[in-house]
């Protein structure tokens, strides 16, 4: 199982400044943790939104909307996946996450599983994925 450890923006995180070492100390000691355990596929910090844009669809054609973006709460601020056997092992990680932005500021990460090609049920396109999947490997 698949899991997606969002870390959510904040207006530190959208300012663009650097976490202190004292927390890149702590992230780091974790994923290190997490990379001996086998369970630690990537992880990375986002830059801010005034750097992205989004593609807003509506009738079907798409139009580039850029960043900043004023909901910093809707934002993803970085994130860690990760593959474990079960939710409750999943648990177990997140619940030793340091506080994405150090003891003193408020803020929240969220978990979310991701679909396994198989739990999609058999079609062409899914076979395409799964090539596509060997071929990254």
């Amino acid at each position: 199982m698949r899991f997606m450890i969002l870390i959510r923006a904040n207006a530190q995180s959208e300012s663009g400044a650097m976490p202190e070492e004292k927390l890149m100390a702590a992230m780091t000691v974790f994923h290190e943790e997490l990379a001996k355990a086998g369970v630690l596929l990537d992880a990375n910090g986002l830059r801010p939104s005034s750097e992205g844009w989004r593609v807003r669809y509506s009738g079907g054609k798409g139009t580039i909307v850029d960043g900043p973006y004023a909901e910093t709460k809707e934002l993803i601020a970085g994130y860690t996946l990760i593959q474990v056997r079960s939710r409750e092992e999943a648990l177990e990680w997140t619940r030793r996450f340091p506080a994405p932005f150090g003891d003193t500021t408020d803020c929240e990460i969220e978990v979310r599983r991701l679909y396994e090609l198989d739990e999609l049920g058999p079609s062409e396109s899914v076979e395409r994925y799964r090539e596509i999947d060997a071929q990254l490997r």
